[in-house]
């Protein structure tokens, strides 16, 4: 029972019982007030009623005697008046028994009230001549006890309501505060740090308010120090600790989010093929100077370059890439052009006419990561044979013809769901040594049996709109397995923001969850961290979603680099899972380890559960352990 209820239930009683007593205290004295005026009265009757018949008792026979009585009688107040002579004998006998019908049987019982009878004697001369007995009608005290009862009572109670309905007024707006009190701690538990405005005016209550508003504000700017942190170690992780620019691993991560897009880009691989020279000619610290001035003519080029999207990157050594986006060719030779012209600049600045050749390739959603960076060296090697800071373009003339094939085969196997669906990556828990999720993974292959790039066929999927379809066969795939097999544990759907976007999608999720809803709990909506970085707002309202069905979501392939540490806080994610870099040789990487600590402090606060993905040394799988995290996969 609540606080409200209780308090209400208590004075509420405390209320009744001071009302009754006070109502049963009042009908008493007014019963002993009406016993008390009847005994008078009677009296008054009697006696003045004696003195009246004084003179006429000389005569017992007399018929005034009997007609003054009967006047008397007549009035209605008295039960009976009787005269009596001297010698006991009635002389004249008056009754009336009559009860008022406007007073109930039960409260006349409930309220027995005493008859009052009296007497005077009557003289003649100095003789005593008779007596006469008034005894009062009770019926008229008891109407007017009842009247006085039945009025009381419905003015007690409609104070006793009045009352009750100021009590409930008072308890709410005092109980108020506490229930905003209430719902700031079940925000804080949240992970929503939010802070209560108006003060109440109850000391305790108020005291207890500004206690829960400095506890928001500490946590709340733990988080933000931790962001904050997480974001300058997450820098440093996925930055070239030389030039700046961005490691390999990132323009590998952006290549994945191209993969899911379909946006046309082009990928620049430089290389310094001075170096080799260099090297013998100047000291270390010299080496590192040039590597500076190459890797700021880059990034300065690309970023003054007017179209597009560029991102530089360092991969190590002499050997750089920019990834210009959202171009068409002549765009992508422009910016060549300006990289060559900036390199012959900084060559004349060190007294070398060649400093560096471009491979430049477009982007191949139907050719992986290291196909692509093949094509791009092959480029790079024909720009050597150009000349001096040349560049080559190397484009895909037969690019539509295998998109076209492509098209076709993928647009049969989602049609005929001719594709599987297996389950990989088993995470188990640190604390429980059992698989607490699984990741759902698509296979296909072609006609002749075989096994498709699962990364270009998504591509393709995505590309002409068939994901939606692609994604809803593979969650009533997984559905049925897990409805079938009794799966216990969660397993992992991998879907795509075009998905996400589509609201024909949305209304049969929620109708194929509804009716498996014993399962939700175990359907975990994997979300790629770059792609939550395009539309932030979008994935928010999905993940809302998701939790209304009583699904969960886990954000995967987790990074600085990828997503802000700042973003998690308003998504509320179920799981963050860590990228496969941040968790790769964190034994001897202490900017790793911190870096996860730190992540795991974050979301402990804010009720996420961390987890590692591919975690292959023992040492490493030990590290995360005593980190705290949820779980790893091996």
């Amino acid at each position: 029972m609540s606080l409200f209820k209780q308090l209400l239930f208590l004075v509420s009683a405390l209320f009744l019982i001071i009302f009754a007593v006070n109502f049963a205290l009042s009908v008493s004295n007014i019963r002993d007030y009406l016993e008390g005026e009847s005994e008078i009265h009677a009296q008054d009757t009697a006696t003045s009623l004696g003195l009246s018949l004084s003179p006429y008792m000389v005569n017992e026979k007399d018929p005034v005697i009997e007609t003054m009585i009967q006047a008397i009688f007549d009035m209605g107040y008295y039960q009976e008046i009787r005269l009596e002579n001297i010698d006991d004998e009635p002389l004249v006998t008056l009754k009336n028994d009559k009860v008022s019908e406007e007073v109930p049987e039960w409260f006349v019982e409930l309220l027995p009230m005493e008859t009052a009878t009296a007497k005077s004697e009557i003289s003649s001369g100095w003789n005593l001549s008779g007596i006469i007995y008034v005894t009062i009608n009770p019926g008229y005290a008891y109407l007017k006890l009842y009247q006085q009862a039945k009025s009381g009572f419905y003015y007690s109670m409609a104070a006793f309501a009045f009352s009750i309905l100021i009590l409930f007024l008072l308890l709410r707006i005092t109980l108020r505060s506490l229930k905003r009190i209430d719902r700031l701690a079940l925000k804080i538990a949240a992970g929503q740090y939010e802070t209560i405005d108006e003060m109440p005016w109850t000391t305790e209550v108020r005291n207890v308010t500004r206690s829960m508003n400095t506890l928001s504000g500490k946590i709340d700017t733990t988080i933000k120090n931790l962001n904050g942190k997480l974001n300058d170690i997450g820098k440093k992780l996925h930055q070239d600790a030389l030039t700046g620019l961005n490691k390999k691993s990132v323009f590998e991560t952006d290549l994945k989010r191209l993969f899911a897009g379909d946006s046309e880009a082009f990928i620049y691989l430089v290389k310094i093929d001075s170096l080799g020279t260099l090297v013998k000619e100047y000291d270390s610290a010299a080496i590192d100077r040039f590597l500076q001035d190459c890797a700021k003519t880059l990034n300065k080029t690309s970023e003054q370059f007017q179209h597009g999207q560029t991102t530089t990157y360092r991969f190590f050594g002499s050997e750089f890439a920019i990834l210009l986006e959202e171009v068409d060719i002549a765009a992508a030779e422009e910016l060549a052009k300006h990289i060559s012209t900036a390199f012959s600049e900084l060559g004349e600045k060190n007294q070398k006419s060649d400093i560096a050749h471009i491979g430049i390739i477009p982007f191949d959603p139907l050719k992986n990561i290291d196909q692509m960076l093949a094509a791009a060296n092959e480029a790079y090697e024909q720009a050597q044979l150009i000349g001096a800071n040349g560049y080559y373009l190397k484009t895909n003339i037969d690019q539509a013809r295998d998109i076209a094939e492509w098209k076709k085969l993928v647009f049969a196997i989602v049609d005929n769901r001719t594709y599987d669906v297996s389950y990989v990556c088993p995470i188990n828990g640190f604390e429980s040594n059992q698989m607490l999720m699984e990741d759902a993974f698509i296979q296909a292959q072609d006609d002749n049996g075989n096994s498709l790039a699962i990364g270009t066929f998504v591509s393709i999927a995505e590309k002409f709109a068939k994901i939606v379809e692609l994604d809803k066969g593979m969650i009533a795939n997984i559905v049925d397995s897990m409805k079938h097999e009794k799966i216990q544990h969660a397993r992992t759907i991998s879907i795509s923001t075009r998905t996400i976007k589509n609201s024909e999608f949305r209304t049969w999720l929620h109708k194929l969850i509804r009716e498996n809803q014993d399962m939700a709990s175990r359907l975990v909506f994997n979300l790629s961290a770059y792609a939550i970085a395009k539309d932030i707002d979008t994935y928010q309202q999905f993940i809302a979603f998701i939790h209304d069905l009583g699904a969960k979501v886990m954000i995967k392939r987790f990074d600085a680099q990828s997503l802000s540490p700042d973003a998690i806080k308003p998504l509320r994610p179920d799981y963050i899972r860590l990228s496969r870099d941040i968790c790769d040789s964190v034994a001897d990487d202490a900017e790793k380890k911190a870096f996860i600590e730190l992540i795991q402090e974050m979301s402990s606060l804010l009720n996420i559960k961390v987890l590692a993905e591919n975690v292959h040394n023992d040492i490493d799988y030990e590290v995360l352990h005593s980190i705290g995290i949820a779980g790893a996969s091996r």
